[in-house]
């Protein structure tokens, strides 16, 4: 069985593993601990635990557990002193102090959840995203980064501190996947933490597998105004420090106009402008409907469609 490594974090890496785990793969999710926004922060703050958020989204993803169980864990509470809150993160910060390692509470959810593969945390230090702009102002978090929209304007340096060391079985699936997959994601809150890792960048220099990079559908004002594939290439070779990928997925559908202009203060679509033999280029949008313009941003996000990301991912593995 072909064994393939997923790297990233939040909804990029729920889209690929939700879709992947329909296939025959040995599945592993490497998952970034930088996140400390909204419930991951405040469990981060109050219990010393670290960050459920983006665990728990790829925990859900790989479950085999009735919808039930995916829904529970995926509940937030609205109101009162849980507000906020969702189910799942307090499972698994509960778990991390029962158990007396997060490692030890994600396989405990995982046999909860009945999920196919692994999630395993890059590393289980406690870290802090941090980012210094050229005006010398300093982004202290994944949150603050995050909501930035200073970063088109260059930034000095992105860093985790204090500087962690990986979790060694990441660096143990990285060097022995068949295939390793990076993205979609956020590119400074999702992907580039993953590579600050003390071991992460070397590992998939030396790793014998092949690369994959699956880019982002939309840009985010303020932070990638305007950036094609090449750009986000070029910042993700940044951090590793060569290029490395053997194929690169690209979206090329657009979804209605009505809905981009809706968008156009969030960011805009990416476009291709590599002439690359390893770009491959896919309609890889969720469905989306067409209405007024006010019920849009409700009813629609332009997302991966889980199943065919993990389709032309299949397609690339047979391929390469």
């Amino acid at each position: 069985m072909k064994r393939v490594v997923v790297i990233g974090g939040g909804t990029g890496n729920f889209a690929v593993l939700r879709g992947l785990k329909k296939y025959p793969f040995e599945l592993s999710a490497i998952v970034s601990m930088a996140d400390d926004g909204g419930s991951t922060g405040i469990l981060r703050d109050e219990l010393g635990v670290l960050p459920p958020g983006d665990v728990r989204q790829c925990l859900v993803a790989l479950s085999n557990s009735t919808g039930l169980m995916r829904s529970l864990v995926n509940y937030r509470f609205e109101n009162g002193g849980l507000g906020g809150h969702s189910f799942g993160n307090l499972l698994l910060s509960a778990l991390e102090k029962v158990t007396g390692s997060f490692e030890k509470a994600v396989e405990e959810m995982g046999r909860i959840l009945v999920i196919k593969g692994k999630v395993i945390p890059v590393t289980t230090n406690q870290v802090r995203l941090k980012m210094i702009l050229n005006n010398r102002k300093v982004l202290e978090g994944e949150k603050e980064i995050y909501l930035s929209q200073e970063i088109d304007q260059g930034y000095r340096n992105i860093y985790l501190e204090p500087y962690p060391d990986a979790n060694p079985r990441a660096i143990e699936e990285i060097k022995n996947a068949d295939y390793v997959i990076l993205g979609p994601g956020g590119l400074h809150t999702s992907l580039i933490p993953n590579l600050l890792v003390e071991g992460v960048s070397d590992a998939l220099v030396g790793a014998k597998g092949k690369k994959i990079f699956s880019v982002n559908l939309m840009n985010r004002k303020g932070q990638t105004t305007g950036f094609k594939v090449s750009d986000y290439l070029r910042e993700i070779t940044r951090f590793v420090g060569k290029d490395i990928f053997d194929a690169i997925l690209v979206n090329n559908q657009s979804p209605p106009e009505e809905l981009l202009d809706v968008y156009a203060e969030e960011g805009t679509l990416v476009e291709n402008d590599l002439d690359d033999s390893r770009v491959v280029e896919a309609p890889l949008l969720g469905d989306l409907e067409v209405g007024p313009k006010k019920d849009l941003i409700k009813r629609n996000l332009i997302r991966h469609d889980a199943d065919k990301l993990a389709m032309e991912l299949v397609k690339i593995v047979d391929n390469l």
